[in-house]
């Protein structure tokens, strides 16, 4: 059983649990998520780990694909060239127009498949890979681990695994910036949860993220 798979089932991104605690940041972010296409986000858009053989190399950053496809095909208005009309048109399926009617479409100019971005871009890594901006489900998605006490997280990373990699990582990797303590376990949950707590406090406006390094950099 891969690290990824084992992070689904009952790691840091536990299926059954992480979506609640994501849905629970949202809340103290934007309001309660009423939308149920948002509900639908939390619970998918970590399930792209399953298989994964790591967690943040080459086959664990592109995770956020398959929740992404999945949101993309039920939620967004996709489109076709029209041989009558010359032009493309959309074709939202009845799911889409359903939701669309009762919730608000979400559809612009600057993004017409803004839930494939939402989940596309809940990685700042893959966002800044990418010249985009994390989407809210990203900030919603890092402000869940300073709400999941270290009780809670810590055995689940170790039974998963998935600790020796973040660790790691933070020693000489991708988040090697972010200068938390590898002392101890306990410590590095720590100085994670303080520095999540703070990328979110910066970013929540929507502002351009400064603080993680671009693929060039890692």
């Amino acid at each position: 059983m891969t690290v990824g798979t084992r992070s689904v089932l009952f790691g840091a991104h536990c299926a059954v649990l992480h979506p609640f605690l994501v849905a629970a940041a949202w809340w103290r972010l934007y309001g309660f998520p009423c939308d149920p296409r948002l509900w639908v986000a939390f619970f998918v858009h970590d399930l792209g780990y399953w298989g994964s053989p790591n967690m943040d190399g080459p086959e664990g950053e592109r995770h956020v694909l398959w929740g992404a496809r999945v949101m993309s095909r039920l939620f967004d208005r996709h489109w076709i060239r029209s041989r009558k009309l010359g032009d493309r048109v959309s074709i939202p399926n009845p799911l889409t127009m359903t939701c669309d009617a009762i919730w608000g479409s979400r559809t612009t100019a600057d993004d017409p498949f803004p839930w494939r971005s939402l989940c596309l871009y809940h990685s700042r890594f893959w966002a800044k890979r990418a010249g985009r901006r994390p989407s809210r489900l990203c900030l919603a998605d890092k402000l869940a681990i300073a709400l999941t006490p270290a009780w809670l997280y810590l055995p689940m990373v170790r039974w998963s695994g998935e600790i020796h990699e973040y660790m790691a990582l933070a020693q000489n990797g991708r988040y090697a910036t972010m200068a938390v303590s590898t002392a101890t376990e306990r410590r590095w949950y720590a100085d994670v949860q303080q520095y999540v707590r703070r990328w979110v406090d910066e970013h929540q406006d929507g502002r351009e993220d400064q603080w993680t390094p671009a693929p060039e950099q890692r």
